[in-house]
Formats: C-alpha cells, sequence, structure tokens
C-alpha cells in the first residue's frame, strides 16, 4: 500500500489536506488532544512520586515531537511531496502537532516548563536537510524518525513515577510505530520478520 492509496482509501478527510501554515489543528488532532489531555492531566495533581523526574521525560519527548513537527514542515515545503504522499505528511504532522499540545498541557498541569522548540533553519541543519533530494529521501528520514520516537517512547516508559504517564507513553509509541510501519511499506520495504523489533 502506497501513501497515494492511504489518501485515496478516504482515510484523509478534507480537513487534514490543509496546508501546514493552518492555524487550526486538524480534526484528528483535536480528538488526540481530547483523549490523551485528558489522561495526561487526570493524575497531575493526584499523582505522587517524582514529578521533577516525569516533567524531564515529558520535554524529552516533546522535544522529538517538535522536531518530527519540523521535518514534516520541511518536506512539505520542499516541494518533493505531492498528491497523497503530501495528504498523509500532513495528517502524521497533525498528530505530531496533538502530541505536542497534550505533551505542553501536561508540563504546565506539573509545574514545569516546557521545552521550546528551534527554528526551522536549525531542523533543517540538524536533519541534514539539504541532502533530501527525492521523495524517497523525505520518507526515509521520516521512517528514521518515527522508529527512533517510538523506541524513545517505549524506553522511558519504566521511568515514569505517575503510571497514567506511562500508558500515555505507550500510547504515544503506538502512534509512533503506525507512522513507521505506513512508511515502511509505502517504501517498499519489509516489515520486521521477527517479533518484539521495537523498543530494544
Amino acid at each position: 500500500m502506497s501513501l497515494d492509496t492511504v489518501s485515496q482509501a478516504g482515510l484523509l478527510s478534507p480537513q487534514r489536506r490543509a496546508f501546514f501554515g493552518q492555524a487550526a489543528l486538524s480534526a484528528t488532532a483535536i480528538a488526540l488532544l481530547a483523549g490523551t489531555q485528558g489522561a495526561l492531566a487526570s493524575k497531575a495533581f493526584a499523582a505522587g512520586g517524582d514529578m521533577a523526574g516525569d516533567v524531564s521525560i515529558l520535554n524529552t519527548a516533546l522535544g522529538l515531537e517538535h522536531e518530527a513537527i519540523a521535518a514534516y514542515e520541511l518536506g512539505a515545503k520542499s516541494g518533493l511531496l505531492k498528491g497523497g504522499v503530501l495528504d498523509v505528511a500532513v495528517l502524521f504532522q497533525s498528530h505530531h502537532k496533538g502530541h505536542r499540545d497534550a505533551l505542553i498541557g501536561t508540563i504546565g498541569k506539573l509545574g514545569g516548563k516546557a521545552v521550546g522548540a528551534k527554528s526551522l533553519d536549525d531542523y533543517a541543519k540538524a536533519l541534514n536537510a539539504g541532502s533530501l533530494k527525492s521523495d524517497k529521501d523525505i520518507l526515509m528520514l521520516a521512517q528514521r524518525l518515527e522508529r527512533g520516537a517510538a523506541n524513545a517512547y517505549i524506553g522511558v516508559i519504566p521511568a515514569f513515577a505517575d503510571r497514567d504517564l506511562a500508558q500515555v507513553s505507550a500510547r504515544l509509541a503506538a502512534d509512533e510505530t503506525m507512522h513507521w510501519a505506513i512508511l515502511t511499506n509505502a517504501l517498499g520495504q519489509a516489515l520486521p520478520k521477527e517479533p518484539l523489533s521495537f523498543g530494544a
């Protein structure tokens, strides 16, 4: 299944086809915020344990989300993504924006200060965006970042003092894994043959 097939199969609503400069969040991002933010915030004041440690973990996760949002923006602005491929990139970026907003809200509820995003130029340098010459290059970059984020979210689950935050980390890892699987399929690469291929 290609990314064009994902788009043509009706998985992308007209709201999700907006350009990256659109200020409003997509319906998907709003739904994600409602589910994730509520779960995160529900125990923010009642939870015991090391809240400073949890805030630190959440800020690390937030840094990953800032990077993913920038990567998809760079891909879209490159002019190399067209049609359904661009539509799916916009969808995935909306997921990352939802993750970002949920993390920022939770960090604030826990009394922490959310780490800010870098400039798009800084991300372009860090991600070596100048080397992206084709849609395949962009998809491979996104695939690498999605796998790294999935593994990071899985890896921090045991470190949370608040078990509810650990559960949300698992939900975020599931989104990243879904993105990785779709990108892997679109690139024509084989999915892992062995079980337990993430989080090791």
